[in-house]
């Protein structure tokens, strides 16, 4: 092997070799620009248990023995990066569960959820992420968090461009579900989708799968939110592509994988944390589902 003697060499190509050198594809998404609750979204139901802040750049969610509520997107999107700061109801929430995820319009839909399940007092959130495709999903992965979502804002996001949906909190990924058409997977690309939030009332499944139930003394339940974070190819509903598909900052090279040290961080998160993955399911799958090994799920 040739060794190049750095010192005998012109500075700028010295920084140049330098920063070569420390180029690796898989980087973290674009920092999350925070916006008022307005510029993106809107409440879509019970208008009344939503709480504006600051002007709108908090926003309380607010569930009741009477409803819950929610919101939506103003537009709908084919691919892009998609980020909420939400601090989870806190004390006893069993019962209660905190969506943020994007749907699109039709019966064979494509979903990407995340879903944070309460529990008794001092017993962990549990977050549940789930990929639908044509309609199909039955891909749910559970985990419980490293630290207490009621305590401090944290950050919830998705990226997602032709080659992956990468699930994060605060960076770190914890789910990324590859582009498997080659092997008989369908893959979200042709749906616009928009982007939910809600707060509700599940405690027919959501907390030791409905043993625990909603406790309404201790009601209002509020979730929190901020940031509010949109950056994705605008589309109409109808749309089968986005126009500057190729074009932007998550199409490029280093976006299409994680890199070494993210797929550390996801095994790290995969090892300590999952308390159920449907990949090693095997009374729900025998086999396991093609994009399991393509995910290393297995």
């Amino acid at each position: 092997m040739r060794v190049i003697k750095m010192g005998r060499l012109p500075l700028t190509f010295c920084l140049t070799f330098l920063l070569m050198a420390t180029v690796t594809f898989g980087v973290p998404p674009k920092k999350s620009i925070d916006v008022p609750f307005g510029r993106n979204y809107f409440p879509t139901w019970a208008f009344d248990h939503i709480k504006y802040l600051n002007g709108g750049s908090e926003v309380h969610l607010v569930l009741d023995k009477h409803t819950g509520t929610g919101f939506q997107s103003k537009g709908s999107y084919l691919f892009g990066h998609f980020s909420m700061h939400i601090k989870m109801v806190p004390g006893d929430s069993a019962g209660t569960v905190t969506a943020f995820y994007l749907s699109s319009q039709n019966s064979e839909h494509d979903e990407i959820d995340f879903e944070f399940l309460g529990n008794r007092t001092g017993q962990p959130y549990i977050l549940q992420t789930n990929v639908f495709t044509g309609g199909k999903g039955n891909r749910e992965q559970r985990i419980n968090l490293w630290f207490d979502p009621s305590k401090n804002y944290h950050s919830y996001s998705v990226l997602w461009n032709m080659h992956q949906i990468v699930f994060f909190v605060d960076d770190v990924p914890i789910r990324v579900f590859k582009n498997s058409k080659d092997i008989g997977v369908k893959f979200p690309f042709n749906q616009p989708m928009k982007i939910y939030s809600s707060l509700w009332n599940a405690d027919d499944w959501a907390t030791r799968g409905g043993l625990e139930k909603t406790n309404w003394a201790k009601a209002p339940f509020v979730a929190s939110y901020r940031g509010f974070h949109i950056d994705g190819c605008e589309a109409s509903v109808s749309a089968k592509f986005c126009e500057t598909q190729g074009k932007r900052w998550w199409d490029k090279k280093e976006f299409q994988d994680l890199d070494a040290k993210q797929y550390k961080r996801l095994k790290w998160v995969r090892k300590r944390y999952t308390i159920y993955n449907y990949c090693t399911d095997r009374v729900r799958f025998p086999k396991p589902p093609p994009e399991c090994r393509r995910d290393r799920d297995i």
